[in-house]
C-alpha cells in the first residue's frame, strides 16, 4: 500500500487527515503548530458533539448507559496502553449499581522507552481525553475522575490543567453538566516520573499517596481500585478515541481499521528514521508503509531489526517485519507485541547486544523491588549483557541469559519481569550470532570493538 493509496482510505472513512512530513492525523492528533489545543479549536473540529448526543444537551438526540457502552463494543476500540484489552468490555465490568463512590482513571504515566504518544494527545489536543473521559464516566455512572501524568512531562501537565479549566467554565465538567442531571469532576495529578506506576495497580498505590508498588491481582481494580472503591482505567490515547466513536458510531470506526483492530492506532517511530515522530494511522497498516511514513531509513543504510512495540516487546528482524501488518494480532502472531506503539527501528550499524544491555538496565533500573525474581533477576539479567558486551564474556552465558529469563516470567506481581525478560529472549532467538561472536572474538559483528 502507498501513502497515496492510505490516504485515499483516511477520505473514504471521512475521517479527517493531513500529512506534514512527520505526521499523519486522521482523528486523534490535532494540528501540531501549537496554537490548536484550546476549547475553541477542538469544537470547531467537532468537539463536545458527541458529549452534547448523549446527554440530550442542545437537541441531541440521547443515549443510554448501555447504548454508549454497546456504541463502544462495536467499535473494536481495543487498550492503546499495552495490553489490547477490548474497552467496551471492560467498561462492562464496573458495577454500576454500586451505591457508594466509583472512579475512573486515566493512565498517562507514559514512561516506556520510545513511547511519546500520550505526551502529544495531552499537548495538543487534551480536550479529546477530556471529552472521552466524560463519556466514559456516564456510561459507568461515575462522578469523579484522575488523569495520572508522567512526572517527567510537566509542561504537558500545565497544558492538561489549562484544558480542564476551559472545559469547567465552559459546563463541560461540574456538576449538572450541560443542563443534565449528569455529574462528574476531573482532577490531574502530576506523578513521580516512575516507570513503574504506568503499571495500573501502582498508579493507584501512587494516587492515594503511597509508594508505587502493584498490589495483587485478583481483586481487580474494577472490584477494589482506587481507595478500595470500583475503579476502571484506561490510557489516554483509549480515551481519546472515544467522542469519534460517539459521533461517528462503532461501525465507522470499525472500518477505519480491521476485525477485532478497529480504528487508527498512533505510533511513536523512532531510531533510525529520517523523520521520526508520532504517525496515527489505520490499524492494519503494512510496516512498510509506517516506515515510509518516517521518511524511510537512513540514507545508505538497511533496516536490521525492529522492536514494534516499546522497549518491552520481543525484538523482529527486518525479513519478518517487512511483511507484517501493525496491529495486535498480526505482530502476536510473529512473536512480538504492539504493546504501546513504540516502534523502534534499527538499521545494520546497531549491535544488539550493545541494545540489549541498555534495554537491560533500564529494567534493572526501574524495578520497584517488591518481587525477588525481578528485584534480583533483572540486575543478573544487565551485568551478564554488560559482560558479554565489554569483552568478559563466558560460553555458558547464553544458556544462563536464558534460563534466568524464563525463571522470571510469570512469576512476578505485574508485568515488569516479564518485561524485561521478553527483550532478552528475542535478542537470544533472532540475533544469537552476535551475541556469541561477541564472546568468542571478544568484537562485535558490526566491526566496532568492544
Amino acid at each position: 500500500m502507498s501513502i497515496e493509496q492510505l490516504l485515499a482510505g483516511f477520505a473514504a472513512t471521512g475521517a479527517e487527515s493531513s500529512f506534514h512530513g512527520r505526521h499523519i492525523q486522521p482523528q486523534i492528533l490535532a494540528d501540531l503548530d501549537g496554537s490548536n489545543w484550546g476549547l475553541a479549536a477542538y469544537e470547531a473540529r467537532g468537539g463536545y458533539q458527541a458529549l452534547r448526543k448523549i446527554l440530550a444537551a442542545d437537541g441531541g438526540e440521547g443515549l443510554t448507559q448501555d447504548q454508549v457502552i454497546a456504541t463502544v463494543k462495536e467499535s473494536g476500540l481495543r487498550g492503546r496502553g499495552g495490553a489490547g484489552f477490548p474497552t467496551g468490555l471492560k467498561w462492562s465490568f464496573m458495577p454500576r449499581q454500586f451505591p457508594g463512590q466509583k472512579y475512573l482513571v486515566c493512565n498517562s504515566d507514559e514512561g516506556e522507552p520510545g513511547t511519546c504518544k500520550d505526551r502529544d494527545i495531552m499537548q495538543f489536543n487534551p480536550h479529546a481525553v477530556i471529552e472521552g473521559m466524560a463519556i466514559a464516566a456516564y456510561a459507568m455512572g461515575i462522578s469523579v475522575g484522575y488523569n495520572y501524568i508522567h512526572g517527567e512531562i510537566f509542561t504537558t501537565y500545565e497544558r492538561f490543567e489549562a484544558a480542564l479549566e476551559e472545559a469547567r467554565a465552559a459546563g463541560f465538567l461540574g456538576n449538572k453538566i450541560l443542563g443534565s442531571a449528569f455529574n462528574f469532576q476531573l482532577h490531574a495529578s502530576h506523578g513521580f516520573g516512575a516507570y513503574i506506576c504506568g503499571e495500573e495497580t501502582a498508579l493507584l498505590e501512587s494516587l492515594e499517596g503511597k509508594k508505587g508498588q502493584p498490589r495483587f491481582k485478583p481483586p481487580f481494580p474494577a472490584s477494589y481500585g482506587l481507595y478500595g472503591k470500583p475503579t476502571t482505567i484506561n490510557n489516554t490515547e483509549t480515551f481519546a478515541a472515544v467522542p469519534w466513536i460517539i459521533r461517528n458510531g462503532g461501525a465507522a470506526y470499525l472500518a477505519c481499521g480491521k476485525p477485532n483492530n478497529g480504528g487508527t492506532k498512533i505510533f511513536s517511530v523512532s531510531g533510525d528514521v529520517q523523520h521520526p515522530g508520532n504517525f496515527e494511522v489505520p490499524m492494519g497498516t503494512p510496516f512498510p508503509v509506517l516506515l515510509e511514513l518516517a521518511g524511510g531509513m537512513r540514507p545508505g543504510r538497511t533496516l536490521k531489526a525492529v522492536i514494534p512495540g516499546g522497549s518491552s516487546a520481543p525484538v523482529l528482524p527486518a525479513a519478518m517485519m517487512m511483511d507484517i501488518t501493525m496491529d495486535y494480532d498480526s505482530i502476536a502472531k510473529a512473536g512480538s507485541m504492539l504493546g504501546s506503539g513504540a516502534v523502534i527501528v534499527m538499521d545494520d550499524t546497531r549491535c544488539m547486544v550493545k541494545s540489549l544491555q541498555r534495554l537491560s538496565y533500564f529494567y534493572s533500573h526501574e524495578s520497584c523491588g517488591q518481587c525477588t525474581p525481578c528485584r534480583e533477576g533483572t540486575g543478573w539479567l544487565w551485568r551478564m549483557v554488560d559482560r558479554i558486551e565489554n569483552g568478559h564474556g563466558r560460553a555458558s552465558d547464553l544458556e544462563l541469559l536464558d534460563s534466568v529469563a524464563g525463571n522470571i516470567m510469570g512469576r512476578t506481581i505485574c508485568a515488569l519481569g516479564d518485561a524485561a525478560a521478553m527483550p532478552v529472549r528475542g535478542m537470544l532467538k533472532h540475533f544469537r550470532q552476535e551475541f556469541e561472536h561477541h564472546i568468542e572474538h571478544k568484537t562485535c559483528v558490526v566491526g566496532a570493538y568492544v
